[in-house]
Protein backbone atom coordinates (compact mmCIF):
# COMPACT_ATOMS: atom_id res chain seq x y z
CA UNK A 1 0.00 0.00 0.00
CA UNK A 2 1.46 3.48 -0.93
CA UNK A 3 1.56 6.37 1.54
CA UNK A 4 -1.04 8.15 -0.63
CA UNK A 5 -3.58 5.23 -0.68
CA UNK A 6 -2.88 4.97 3.39
CA UNK A 7 -3.46 8.82 4.31
CA UNK A 8 -6.57 8.60 2.59
CA UNK A 9 -7.47 5.72 4.11
CA UNK A 10 -6.78 6.96 7.11
CA UNK A 11 -8.63 10.27 6.23
CA UNK A 12 -11.95 8.46 5.78
CA UNK A 13 -11.67 6.41 8.58
CA UNK A 14 -10.78 9.48 10.87
CA UNK A 15 -14.54 11.14 9.49
CA UNK A 16 -16.10 7.99 10.37
CA UNK A 17 -15.17 8.06 13.88
CA UNK A 18 -15.85 11.36 14.29
CA UNK A 19 -19.25 11.19 12.70
CA UNK A 20 -19.89 8.67 15.80
CA UNK A 21 -18.36 10.59 18.40
CA UNK A 22 -20.68 13.63 17.38
CA UNK A 23 -23.85 11.34 17.33
CA UNK A 24 -22.74 9.58 21.08
CA UNK A 25 -22.20 13.28 22.19
CA UNK A 26 -25.83 14.38 21.41
CA UNK A 27 -26.86 12.36 24.99
CA UNK A 28 -23.33 12.36 26.37
CA UNK A 29 -22.53 15.54 27.83
CA UNK A 30 -19.45 15.11 29.32
CA UNK A 31 -15.15 15.14 29.20
CA UNK A 32 -14.12 14.85 25.27
CA UNK A 33 -11.30 12.07 26.87
CA UNK A 34 -14.06 9.58 27.67
CA UNK A 35 -14.93 9.41 23.86
CA UNK A 36 -11.85 9.24 22.60
CA UNK A 37 -11.05 6.00 25.05
CA UNK A 38 -14.11 4.28 23.87
CA UNK A 39 -13.04 4.89 20.52
CA UNK A 40 -9.86 2.88 21.12
CA UNK A 41 -11.03 0.12 22.95
CA UNK A 42 -13.43 -0.40 19.93
CA UNK A 43 -10.61 0.22 17.03
CA UNK A 44 -8.12 -2.42 19.08
CA UNK A 45 -10.88 -4.92 20.14
CA UNK A 46 -10.29 -4.31 23.88
CA UNK A 47 -13.32 -4.09 27.07
CA UNK A 48 -13.29 -1.52 28.82
CA UNK A 49 -14.37 -0.48 32.40
CA UNK A 50 -15.95 2.12 33.48
CA UNK A 51 -16.30 3.31 36.98
CA UNK A 52 -18.04 6.19 38.48
CA UNK A 53 -20.58 7.37 41.34
CA UNK A 54 -24.11 6.81 40.05
CA UNK A 55 -25.69 9.24 38.18
CA UNK A 56 -22.93 10.00 35.91
CA UNK A 57 -24.16 8.31 32.57
CA UNK A 58 -22.38 5.40 32.60
CA UNK A 59 -24.94 3.33 31.30
CA UNK A 60 -26.52 5.84 28.98
CA UNK A 61 -22.90 6.14 27.44
CA UNK A 62 -23.01 2.24 26.89
CA UNK A 63 -26.35 2.04 25.67
CA UNK A 64 -25.60 5.16 23.36
CA UNK A 65 -22.48 3.58 21.74
CA UNK A 66 -24.57 0.12 21.01
CA UNK A 67 -26.88 1.89 19.50
CA UNK A 68 -24.29 4.08 17.21
CA UNK A 69 -22.90 0.82 16.35
CA UNK A 70 -25.87 -0.66 14.80
CA UNK A 71 -24.82 -3.51 16.50
CA UNK A 72 -26.54 -6.38 18.69
CA UNK A 73 -26.28 -5.64 22.40
CA UNK A 74 -27.43 -7.13 25.61
CA UNK A 75 -27.42 -5.88 28.74
CA UNK A 76 -26.66 -7.84 32.02
CA UNK A 77 -27.72 -6.89 35.73
CA UNK A 78 -25.06 -8.25 37.83
CA UNK A 79 -26.52 -8.97 41.60
CA UNK A 80 -25.40 -11.66 44.21
CA UNK A 81 -27.55 -14.42 42.77
CA UNK A 82 -26.48 -13.77 39.48
CA UNK A 83 -25.49 -17.63 37.92
CA UNK A 84 -22.77 -17.96 35.32
CA UNK A 85 -25.57 -19.70 33.35
CA UNK A 86 -27.40 -16.54 33.38
CA UNK A 87 -24.49 -15.33 31.49
CA UNK A 88 -23.19 -18.29 29.25
CA UNK A 89 -26.44 -19.71 28.74
CA UNK A 90 -27.24 -23.76 28.97
CA UNK A 91 -28.96 -26.36 27.38
CA UNK A 92 -32.31 -27.38 27.98
CA UNK A 93 -34.38 -30.58 27.48
CA UNK A 94 -37.33 -30.21 24.75
CA UNK A 95 -40.04 -31.47 26.12
CA UNK A 96 -41.55 -32.22 22.61
CA UNK A 97 -38.48 -34.16 21.85
CA UNK A 98 -36.88 -35.35 24.18
CA UNK A 99 -33.31 -33.28 22.94
CA UNK A 100 -31.58 -30.44 24.72
CA UNK A 101 -30.94 -27.96 22.91
CA UNK A 102 -29.02 -24.86 23.85
CA UNK A 103 -30.32 -21.72 25.16
CA UNK A 104 -27.79 -18.92 24.38
CA UNK A 105 -27.18 -16.33 27.26
CA UNK A 106 -26.89 -12.66 26.75
CA UNK A 107 -22.99 -12.87 25.93
CA UNK A 108 -23.77 -13.74 23.10
CA UNK A 109 -23.81 -10.17 21.24
CA UNK A 110 -21.53 -7.49 19.83
CA UNK A 111 -21.79 -5.33 22.55
CA UNK A 112 -22.17 -6.63 26.31
CA UNK A 113 -23.00 -4.29 28.98
CA UNK A 114 -22.02 -5.76 32.56
CA UNK A 115 -23.70 -3.13 34.79
CA UNK A 116 -22.60 -2.76 38.17
CA UNK A 117 -20.53 -6.12 37.49
CA UNK A 118 -18.62 -6.34 40.95
CA UNK A 119 -22.26 -7.14 42.21
CA UNK A 120 -21.60 -10.45 41.50
CA UNK A 121 -19.88 -13.49 43.27
CA UNK A 122 -16.10 -14.15 41.55
CA UNK A 123 -18.15 -17.66 40.16
CA UNK A 124 -19.87 -15.26 38.04
CA UNK A 125 -17.26 -12.90 37.52
CA UNK A 126 -15.23 -15.91 36.22
CA UNK A 127 -18.01 -16.29 33.23
CA UNK A 128 -16.60 -13.34 31.16
CA UNK A 129 -12.86 -14.61 31.54
CA UNK A 130 -12.98 -16.86 28.86
CA UNK A 131 -15.36 -14.75 26.86
CA UNK A 132 -13.03 -11.80 27.18
CA UNK A 133 -9.64 -13.07 26.27
CA UNK A 134 -10.61 -15.62 23.38
CA UNK A 135 -13.93 -14.53 22.53
CA UNK A 136 -15.80 -17.70 22.88
CA UNK A 137 -17.64 -19.50 25.61
CA UNK A 138 -17.48 -23.35 26.62
CA UNK A 139 -20.90 -24.66 27.79
CA UNK A 140 -20.70 -28.48 29.03
CA UNK A 141 -17.53 -29.08 27.41
CA UNK A 142 -18.66 -27.59 23.81
CA UNK A 143 -17.19 -24.55 22.51
CA UNK A 144 -19.36 -21.46 21.00
CA UNK A 145 -17.44 -18.67 19.14
CA UNK A 146 -19.21 -15.29 20.10
CA UNK A 147 -20.05 -12.78 17.02
CA UNK A 148 -17.23 -10.45 15.50
CA UNK A 149 -17.27 -7.70 16.64
CA UNK A 150 -17.53 -8.40 20.42
CA UNK A 151 -16.89 -5.62 23.16
CA UNK A 152 -17.17 -5.92 27.04
CA UNK A 153 -18.88 -2.65 28.09
CA UNK A 154 -18.43 -3.37 32.40
CA UNK A 155 -19.44 -0.48 34.82
CA UNK A 156 -18.87 -0.36 39.11
CA UNK A 157 -18.96 2.18 41.86
CA UNK A 158 -16.38 2.67 43.49
CA UNK A 159 -17.81 4.18 46.66
CA UNK A 160 -20.78 1.96 47.77
CA UNK A 161 -18.76 -1.12 48.26
CA UNK A 162 -21.24 -2.69 51.04
CA UNK A 163 -22.57 -6.30 49.14
CA UNK A 164 -19.65 -6.27 46.21
CA UNK A 165 -16.69 -9.04 45.33
CA UNK A 166 -13.82 -6.40 44.26
CA UNK A 167 -12.72 -7.62 40.83
CA UNK A 168 -9.82 -10.09 40.72
CA UNK A 169 -6.45 -9.17 39.24
CA UNK A 170 -7.16 -11.77 36.50
CA UNK A 171 -10.10 -10.18 35.40
CA UNK A 172 -9.05 -6.53 35.78
CA UNK A 173 -6.33 -7.30 33.33
CA UNK A 174 -8.60 -8.41 30.74
CA UNK A 175 -9.80 -4.90 30.25
CA UNK A 176 -8.00 -2.74 27.72
CA UNK A 177 -8.98 0.24 29.47
CA UNK A 178 -10.04 1.71 32.56
CA UNK A 179 -12.17 4.84 32.33
CA UNK A 180 -13.22 7.16 35.74
CA UNK A 181 -16.35 9.06 34.90
CA UNK A 182 -16.35 11.92 37.52
CA UNK A 183 -18.77 14.43 37.91
CA UNK A 184 -19.51 16.91 34.44
CA UNK A 185 -18.34 20.40 34.96
CA UNK A 186 -20.93 23.43 35.41
CA UNK A 187 -21.12 24.19 31.69
CA UNK A 188 -21.54 20.54 30.45
CA UNK A 189 -24.57 19.63 33.65
CA UNK A 190 -25.92 22.96 32.44
CA UNK A 191 -26.42 21.51 28.74
CA UNK A 192 -27.05 18.36 30.10
CA UNK A 193 -30.32 19.42 31.92
CA UNK A 194 -31.33 22.02 28.43
CA UNK A 195 -31.11 18.86 26.56
CA UNK A 196 -32.69 15.71 28.51
CA UNK A 197 -35.29 18.46 30.66
CA UNK A 198 -38.23 17.82 28.09
CA UNK A 199 -37.19 14.54 25.83
CA UNK A 200 -34.01 12.88 25.57
CA UNK A 201 -32.84 12.77 22.09
CA UNK A 202 -32.43 9.41 20.04
CA UNK A 203 -29.26 8.43 18.08
CA UNK A 204 -29.49 6.82 15.18
CA UNK A 205 -26.93 4.43 14.21
CA UNK A 206 -23.98 5.67 12.28
CA UNK A 207 -21.51 1.93 11.48
CA UNK A 208 -22.30 -1.23 10.67
CA UNK A 209 -20.56 -4.36 12.42
CA UNK A 210 -18.99 -4.47 8.88
CA UNK A 211 -17.70 -1.15 9.44
CA UNK A 212 -16.53 -1.72 12.99
CA UNK A 213 -14.34 -4.55 11.64
CA UNK A 214 -13.20 -2.68 8.59
CA UNK A 215 -12.29 0.08 10.94
CA UNK A 216 -10.73 -2.71 13.37
CA UNK A 217 -8.45 -4.28 10.59
CA UNK A 218 -7.07 -0.35 9.25
CA UNK A 219 -5.85 0.64 13.13
CA UNK A 220 -4.39 -3.17 13.19
CA UNK A 221 -2.22 -1.84 10.16
CA UNK A 222 -1.05 1.33 11.67
CA UNK A 223 3.14 1.82 11.17
CA UNK A 224 4.92 0.90 14.89
CA UNK A 225 8.96 1.29 14.53
CA UNK A 226 11.00 -0.88 16.24
CA UNK A 227 12.56 1.26 18.71
CA UNK A 228 8.56 2.21 19.87
CA UNK A 229 8.35 -1.40 20.52
CA UNK A 230 10.98 -1.63 23.08
CA UNK A 231 9.68 2.19 24.38
CA UNK A 232 6.18 0.38 25.18
CA UNK A 233 8.24 -2.58 26.88
CA UNK A 234 10.32 -0.40 29.06
CA UNK A 235 7.43 1.81 30.40
CA UNK A 236 5.79 -2.06 31.17
CA UNK A 237 8.75 -2.79 32.73
CA UNK A 238 9.44 -0.01 34.57
CA UNK A 239 6.44 -0.60 36.90
CA UNK A 240 7.34 -4.01 37.43
CA UNK A 241 10.33 -3.16 39.90
CA UNK A 242 8.95 -0.16 41.27
CA UNK A 243 8.70 -0.38 45.47
CA UNK A 244 5.29 0.60 45.28
CA UNK A 245 4.13 -2.31 42.95
CA UNK A 246 3.84 -6.09 44.24
CA UNK A 247 2.61 -6.62 40.91
CA UNK A 248 3.45 -4.99 37.39
CA UNK A 249 1.60 -4.45 34.24
CA UNK A 250 1.94 -7.90 32.31
CA UNK A 251 2.98 -9.08 28.57
CA UNK A 252 -0.86 -8.30 27.99
CA UNK A 253 -0.19 -5.07 29.21
CA UNK A 254 2.52 -4.41 26.49
CA UNK A 255 0.59 -5.34 23.74
CA UNK A 256 -2.42 -3.39 24.79
CA UNK A 257 -0.27 -0.43 25.26
CA UNK A 258 0.67 -0.83 21.43
CA UNK A 259 -2.91 -1.44 20.13
CA UNK A 260 -4.25 1.47 21.84
CA UNK A 261 -1.40 4.16 20.76
CA UNK A 262 -2.06 2.83 17.29
CA UNK A 263 -6.29 3.25 17.66
CA UNK A 264 -4.78 7.12 19.32
CA UNK A 265 -2.77 7.36 16.19
CA UNK A 266 -5.59 6.68 13.79
CA UNK A 267 -7.80 8.88 15.80
CA UNK A 268 -5.56 12.10 15.29
CA UNK A 269 -5.06 11.07 11.39
CA UNK A 270 -1.41 9.55 11.62
CA UNK A 271 -0.83 6.11 10.21
CA UNK A 272 2.06 5.71 12.03
CA UNK A 273 2.93 5.62 16.00
CA UNK A 274 4.26 8.39 17.63
CA UNK A 275 6.01 8.48 21.50
CA UNK A 276 3.19 10.74 22.18
CA UNK A 277 0.41 8.66 21.66
CA UNK A 278 1.84 5.83 23.77
CA UNK A 279 2.76 8.39 26.50
CA UNK A 280 -1.31 9.91 26.19
CA UNK A 281 -3.15 6.19 26.64
CA UNK A 282 -0.81 4.70 28.87
CA UNK A 283 -2.13 5.55 32.19
CA UNK A 284 -5.54 4.60 31.17
CA UNK A 285 -4.33 1.41 30.15
CA UNK A 286 -1.94 0.38 31.99
CA UNK A 287 -2.77 1.86 36.01
CA UNK A 288 -5.54 -0.36 36.84
CA UNK A 289 -3.76 -3.63 36.06
CA UNK A 290 -0.67 -2.63 38.92
CA UNK A 291 -1.08 -4.62 42.44
CA UNK A 292 0.17 -1.76 44.71
CA UNK A 293 1.80 -3.03 48.20
CA UNK A 294 -0.11 -3.62 51.29
CA UNK A 295 1.42 -0.02 52.85
CA UNK A 296 -0.21 1.76 49.46
CA UNK A 297 -3.07 -0.26 48.41
CA UNK A 298 -5.35 2.79 49.81
CA UNK A 299 -3.75 5.26 48.04
CA UNK A 300 -6.28 6.00 45.20
CA UNK A 301 -3.90 8.21 43.08
CA UNK A 302 -1.02 5.87 43.49
CA UNK A 303 -1.05 3.74 40.62
CA UNK A 304 -1.91 6.68 38.34
CA UNK A 305 1.55 8.53 39.78
CA UNK A 306 3.56 5.30 39.26
CA UNK A 307 2.86 5.42 35.64
CA UNK A 308 3.70 9.14 35.73
CA UNK A 309 6.57 8.24 36.98
CA UNK A 310 7.12 5.54 34.18
CA UNK A 311 6.68 8.41 31.45
CA UNK A 312 9.06 11.05 33.21
CA UNK A 313 12.02 8.35 33.81
CA UNK A 314 11.77 6.17 30.75
CA UNK A 315 12.79 7.64 27.69
CA UNK A 316 12.49 7.58 23.93
CA UNK A 317 14.94 6.89 22.02
CA UNK A 318 15.35 6.43 18.55
CA UNK A 319 17.63 4.04 17.19
CA UNK A 320 20.47 4.54 14.28
CA UNK A 321 19.60 3.40 10.97
CA UNK A 322 21.68 2.45 8.41
CA UNK A 323 22.04 4.20 5.37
Amino acid sequence: MSNAIATNEIAAARERLEDLKREIARVYMGSPRVLDLMMIALLAKGHVLLEGVPGVAKTTLVKAFAVCLACSARRIQFTPDLLPADITGTYVLSPKDGTFALRAGPIFANVVLADEINRAPAKTQSALLEAMQERQVTIEGDRFELPNPFLVLATQNPVDLEGTYPLPEAQIDRFLIRIVMSYPTAREEGQMLRTHGIESPVVRGVLSPRDVLSLQAIASRIYVEDDLHDYAVGLCAYTRSHPRVALGASPRASLGLLQSAKAWALLNGRPFVAPDDLRAVAPSVLAHRLVLTAEHEGDTKAREAVIEEAISKIGYRRGVRAV
